[in-house]
C-alpha cells in the first residue's frame, strides 16, 4: 500500500471509529465466524507458518466489521493478535500484507478512517455541500445520501461500508468506497481553497482509489 494514506490516518483507526455516531455495535457476527485458538496461540508465540498466518488474517478480516460487538472470548483473542502486532495501525499493515479479503478489508478501513477524520474538517464538509448544489446525487451514491450534507455525512458512509463488509457484500462495499473517494476527489480543490491544510485530500483519494481497485481485483 502507498504510505501516504496510512500516514494520514491516526494510529488507532478503530478507536477513531468508536467515536462516531454510526457503528456496528448492535450487530453480531454470523454463526461460524471466529478465531482459531491454535492459530492465535502459535501466532503470538511466533511459531505460526505462512499458510496458518494467511488463514488467521482471513479470520480477522471477516470479524473486523463486528469488532464493536464481539463476545469477551473473541475480544480477548483479537486483542492478543493486535498487541502482538504492536497496535491497530500495525494490524492494518499486517492485513494489507495478505492478498485477498484481508488486504481489501485493510484498505477499506483506511478509507473509513479518513472519512471519519475528514468529517471533522469544516472545509471538506462545506466543499461537499457546495458540490451537491451542482450535482445533488454524486455518481454511485444514490440511496446512501440524505438531502442535507453535514458533519455526519461521511461517517454514515463509513458505517455503510462497514455494514456491507459484515454482510459479505464486498463488491458493493468497494463500489460505495470508490464512489465516495471520487466525490471527495472532485471536492478537493474547493476544500483546499477554503483551508490549505487539507490540500493533500485529492492526492490521498487518488492513492486510496488505486489501492482499493487493486485489492478488489485480487479478492
Amino acid at each position: 500500500m502507498h504510505e501516504t494514506p496510512l500516514s494520514k490516518v491516526v494510529d488507532e483507526l478503530l478507536r477513531l471509529r468508536r467515536g462516531t455516531s454510526h457503528t456496528s455495535r448492535d450487530r453480531s457476527a454470523p454463526a461460524g465466524f471466529g478465531l482459531d485458538p491454535a492459530l492465535v496461540g502459535d501466532f503470538v508465540a511466533g511459531t505460526l507458518g505462512p499458510q496458518g498466518e494467511a488463514a488467521l488474517a482471513d479470520q480477522v478480516a471477516r470479524l473486523l466489521p463486528f469488532h464493536w460487538a464481539l463476545p469477551n472470548k473473541l475480544t480477548e483473542a483479537m486483542t492478543q493478535v493486535i498487541d502482538h502486532l504492536g497496535g491497530q495501525r500495525d494490524l492494518m499493515a499486517w492485513l494489507d500484507g495478505h492478498s485477498g479479503l484481508p488486504r481489501l478489508v485493510a484498505r477499506l478501513y483506511v478509507l473509513m478512517g479518513l472519512l471519519d477524520q475528514f468529517s471533522e474538517e469544516p472545509a471538506v464538509v462545506t466543499a461537499l455541500r457546495e458540490s451537491r448544489e451542482q450535482t445533488p446525487c454524486p455518481p454511485g451514491l444514490q440511496g446512501y445520501l440524505v438531502p442535507e450534507t453535514d458533519d455526519e455525512t461521511l461517517g454514515s458512509i463509513a458505517f455503510k461500508i462497514e455494514e456491507l463488509l459484515g454482510d459479505g457484500r464486498e463488491k458493493e462495499a468497494v463500489e460505495l468506497a470508490l464512489a465516495t473517494a471520487a466525490w471527495l476527489r472532485q471536492a478537493a480543490p474547493r476544500a483546499e481553497q477554503l483551508d490549505p491544510r487539507v490540500g493533500d485530500l485529492g492526492e490521498l483519494m487518488d492513492h486510496i482509489r488505486q489501492d482499493i481497485q487493486a485489492s478488489s481485483a485480487e479478492a
